[in-house]
């Protein structure tokens, strides 16, 4: 009996659990929009889902299970107004690489210094 109340314990529990939620994703064309979003965000992150001709082209090439990922992260907020270093990452799943056994998921990931007007900061403090 004692084992019963545990597993039924542990199922309300999980249930309790709140999931982790998928951020609300844009559909994009590149990075850019995404990096705007984040450095106008309060939370400093922004994320999508890259489509187009080049999306299209990297998934048959590689013959992938998922969509192109992209998130934005802010890593450091400048003086400057509108500035921040950001982290980009693009990732997908099933990608499947020359000479690899199984496919993976594989992903790319750069900083960046970006203000909202296209440039970089003028200053890093």
């Amino acid at each position: 009996m004692n084992r019963v109340f545990r597993a039924a314990a542990l199922a309300v529990c999980a249930l309790a659990t709140p999931l982790r939620a998928e951020p609300a994703r844009q559909e994009v064309e590149g990075a850019k929009p995404l990096m705007l979003a984040a450095l106008r965000a309060e939370e400093g992150k922004a994320h999508g889902i890259l489509v187009g001709e080049i999306a299209e082209a990297i998934t048959q090439k590689f013959a992938a299970t998922s969509p192109i990922y992209i998130d934005v992260s802010t890593l450091k907020r400048y003086r400057q107004p509108g500035c921040s270093r950001l982290n980009v990452t693009f990732w997908q799943e099933g990608v499947r690489l020359p000479r690899a056994h199984a496919p993976r998921r594989q992903t790319v990931e750069f900083g960046i210094n970006y203000c909202l007007d296209g440039l970089p900061p003028k200053s890093l403090e």
